[in-house]
C-alpha cells in the first residue's frame, strides 16, 4: 500500500475541517431564519394609520 504524501493529507484534512465548519454555519443560519420567521409571525400587527 502506498503512503499518502504530507501535502495530500494536509489538503484533505483542511478540506474536511472546512466542510464541517460550513455545515455548522448552515445549521446556524437555518436556525436564525426559523427564529426570525417565528418572531415575524408572532409579532403584533401594526396599525397602518399609526405610521402615516
Amino acid at each position: 500500500m502506498k503512503t499518502l504524501s504530507k501535502e495530500y493529507l494536509l489538503l484533505f484534512n483542511t478540506i474536511s475541517d472546512a466542510e464541517e465548519t460550513l455545515q455548522h454555519l448552515r445549521e446556524t443560519l437555518i436556525a436564525a431564519q426559523q427564529q426570525a420567521e417565528e418572531l415575524f409571525l408572532n409579532a403584533p400587527e401594526e396599525d397602518p394609520k399609526a405610521s402615516a
